[in-house]
């Protein structure tokens, strides 16, 4: 059985379970008899950027889709000549998720984001473990409740010191949401990095 088979049999075992399998369980997938098998495979689909492992040495995967052709650009303004052009070739998971142990995905409920471009029923790309920067859309948690909002950072001055007092203020994408003042507690979860939608 060739390699990409035995990709194969792991990624239908990832979508099925939403985790990727143990290394017997790798061993029952592809029939092997010896750990030693599946070691040899595991290394394999690393080297072919397949998969990687994380600091514990537990597998992830790395190219769920593999390469899709990128042909150029398209006008979204007035129409242009179009012209089929090999670019390059592009793994979604590169270009949306790069840090792949720190990053998840959330479904999104509600509008207050609409005009960012990301609507109810969305998956949003989040990244954990990052200093959120102004203007970034961030999940927070604020006195003990959860949302998704741009960051923003409210510059008024101290007119004694003349320094600036930066108040964090989370603003939404929609006219219709009052801006959110944190009272008591606010925590920065993850930043997010791409919305996926499916029409």
């Amino acid at each position: 059985m060739a390699r990409k088979d035995y990709w194969e049999k792991i990624l239908r075992f990832y979508r099925s379970r939403r985790r990727m399998p143990s290394y017997s369980e790798i061993a029952d997938l592809c029939g092997f008899r010896s750990k030693n098998a599946v070691w040899r495979l595991v290394g394999r689909l690393e080297r072919d950027g397949y998969v990687e492992k994380d600091k514990q040495g537990k597998i992830l995967p790395k190219n769920l889709y593999g390469g899709m052709k990128l042909l150029g650009t398209i006008a979204a303004g007035f129409p242009s000549a179009a012209e089929e052009e090999l670019v390059d070739t592009m793994s979604l998971d590169e270009y949306l998720i790069p840090k792949k142990e720190a990053s998840y995905l959330l479904t999104v409920k509600g509008d207050s984001m609409i005009d960012a471009g990301i609507h109810e029923g969305d998956l949003v790309i989040v990244e954990r473990g990052v200093t959120p920067k102004e203007g970034q859309i961030v999940i927070a948690e604020v006195d003990s409740e959860w949302t998704m909002k741009y960051y923003t950072i409210e510059k008024t001055q101290n007119t004694k010191h003349r320094t600036p007092n930066g108040k964090v203020i989370l603003v939404a994408a929609n006219k219709k949401y009052k801006p959110i003042v944190p009272k008591e507690e606010l925590k920065i979860e993850a930043v997010v990095r791409g919305v996926v939608r499916k029409y």
